[in-house]
C-alpha cells in the first residue's frame, strides 16, 4: 500500500486511512489506486469481515484533487467508481469515520458507506452546483435514501455544508461522537459486526441494499432465495449450538 493510504487489519476489521492531511485528503490518481486495493482485500479475504474507511488529520476528504485533475489524473477507477468504492456493490460492510469537512466526492464516500460515524466537528456538503457542476459520485443517486427528499434537495441545491448534528438529525449520519472519537466508535461497530456470522451478515446486507418493495410477493421470495442458504449453513448450526452451550460462536463462512 503507498503512503498515501494505509491500511490496519484488527479484529478481522480493515481500516483503511487516507493520508494526504496536507491536501485534506484529497483524491489523486495513486490514491484511488490504493483505495481501491485495500477494497479488494476486503472482499478477497475470507479473514476480514467489514472496513472502517477515515482520513488523517483533520479532514475526511475534501473529494477529487483538482492539482492532479488538470495534470490529468483521474480519481476514479473504470467501473467502480471514485476510489473504488462509489459505482461498486461491496459485499462486506463499510463504515465511514468522519471527522472534520467531508466535501464534494467526500461526501460521496461517506455516502456510499453502509453507515456513518461523524464527530461533532464534522460537515458534510456538496457544492458542485455552486461551481456549475454536478455531485457526480453517487452523491445524488444515495442522498435521498439518506435523508428526506426535500432536505437531499436543500444540500443539494444549495451547495451550503450541514453539520453532523443536521446529518444526523435528518437521517444521514447514524453516530455523532465528540472529536477524536469517530474512528474508534466506527471500529467498535465493525468489530462487532465482524464478531457475527459471515454468510448471515453478507445476506442480511445484501437485502437491505437492494430490496424493493416489501408489499411484493415476489420480494419474498427473491429474500428466501437468499437466506435459506444461510439457513442451511453450518454457521447456522454453530450459531444456535453456541448459544445452547453458553459459549462464543466459532464461525467458517460455510
Amino acid at each position: 500500500m503507498t503512503d498515501s493510504v494505509l491500511t490496519e487489519v484488527k479484529d478481522r476489521v480493515i481500516v483503511i486511512t487516507i493520508n494526504r492531511p496536507h491536501v485534506k485528503n484529497a483524491i489523486d490518481q495513486p490514491t484511488a489506486q490504493a483505495v481501491n486495493a485495500a477494497v479488494d482485500e476486503l472482499e478477497s479475504r475470507d479473514d476480514l469481515a467489514a472496513a472502517v474507511l477515515t482520513g488523517a488529520g483533520r479532514t475526511f476528504c475534501a473529494g477529487m484533487d483538482l492539482k492532479a485533475f488538470l495534470r490529468g489524473e483521474s480519481p476514479s477507477i473504470p467501473g467502480r467508481g471514485l476510489a473504488g468504492i462509489t459505482e461498486r456493490s461491496l459485499t462486506k460492510p463499510l463504515i465511514a469515520a468522519v471527522e472534520g469537512w467531508a466535501l464534494a466526492g467526500g461526501c460521496e464516500l461517506a455516502l456510499a458507506a453502509d453507515i456513518i460515524v461523524a464527530s461533532k466537528a464534522a460537515k458534510f456538503g456538496l457544492p458542485e452546483v455552486k461551481r456549475g457542476l454536478v455531485a457526480a459520485a453517487g452523491g445524488l443517486l444515495r442522498l435521498p435514501n439518506a435523508m428526506s427528499y426535500t432536505h437531499a434537495m436543500l444540500l443539494a441545491l444549495t451547495g451550503e455544508p450541514v453539520t453532523a448534528a443536521e446529518a444526523e438529525r435528518h437521517g444521514m449520519v447514524t453516530v455523532v461522537t465528540e472529536p477524536g472519537e469517530a474512528a474508534p466508535t466506527a471500529f467498535g461497530i465493525a468489530a462487532k459486526i465482524a464478531a457475527n456470522g459471515p454468510l448471515a451478515v453478507r445476506a442480511t446486507k445484501k437485502i437491505l441494499t437492494t430490496q424493493s418493495n416489501w408489499n411484493d410477493p415476489s420480494a419474498f421470495e427473491w429474500q428466501r432465495s437468499i437466506t435459506e442458504p444461510v439457513k442451511a449453513s453450518a454457521d447456522a448450526q454453530e450459531g444456535a449450538r453456541a448459544f445452547a452451550e453458553k459459549r462464543e460462536p466459532v464461525w467458517t463462512g460455510r
